[in-house]
């Protein structure tokens, strides 16, 4: 275990703030970021100068939470991952690396989006503040995302050419933003959603002649 994963360290110095300075250098962390408890606090050893020693220990994050949910459930479906997450205010984005992580993407990356979910749903039960969950592993969501805008981009340009509509296949949300933000300000086509969820999918279309461009 590195410095910057311990979640306990008992640290001295001359005094209690000289203590907590070098334990939190060590630690790798912030004073926010950790619970002091004072150990020793007056003259050093056999009366000569002054010394502190106190604990620090790390305050339970958020992402930690998730870290802990997902590598326990990649133990039990005995696959060779760790989870890393880092948080902030309102998101927690995490990566998982290992050597038997494309497995975790699925079909279109729906098992991937299934986890990020279901870590959701464990991160913010009972939690004060909702907090949006990023999961991504071999870079998947980039390269998705490349994909996205390459097919939006040639479907459109058929469309144009042809004038005949395209129903793509059934998207999830993330996606389906992605295809109508490429599509946004496209001279000639636009673009709708149908369908119920899990089916609903994007349609690609021509625009009428007096449609006015958003």
């Amino acid at each position: 275990m590195s410095a910057t994963d311990e979640r306990v360290m008992e640290s001295k110095g001359k005094t209690v703030e000289e203590a907590i300075f070098h334990g939190l250098a060590k630690m790798g962390l912030g004073i926010d970021q950790v619970d002091v408890e004072i150990l020793q606090e007056g003259k050093g050893f056999l009366g000569i100068g002054r010394s502190a020693t106190v604990r620090l220990t790390r305050k339970f994050r958020a992402a930690d939470h998730a870290e802990q949910f997902l590598d326990g459930l990649f133990r039990r479906m005995g696959v060779s991952a760790v989870a890393h997450a880092e948080e902030s205010e309102e998101m927690i984005r995490i990566q998982v690396d290992g050597d038997s992580t494309g497995v975790l993407i699925g079909r279109r990356g729906e098992t991937l989006d299934s986890l990020q979910y279901l870590t959701s749903l464990v991160v913010n039960k009972d939690a004060e503040q909702y907090r949006r969950i990023f999961l991504d592993t071999e870079n998947y969501r980039e390269k998705r995302e490349e994909t996205l805008v390459n097919l939006a981009n040639r479907i459109a340009a058929k469309v144009a050419k042809t004038g005949r509509r395209v129903v793509l296949e059934p998207m999830n949300p993330y996606e389906r933003r992605i295809l109508h933000a490429t599509l946004h300000d496209h001279p000639s086509v636009c673009t709708v959603s149908e369908g119920e969820e899990p089916y609903r999918r994007v349609v690609i279309k021509k625009k009428r002649a007096n449609a006015p461009t958003k």
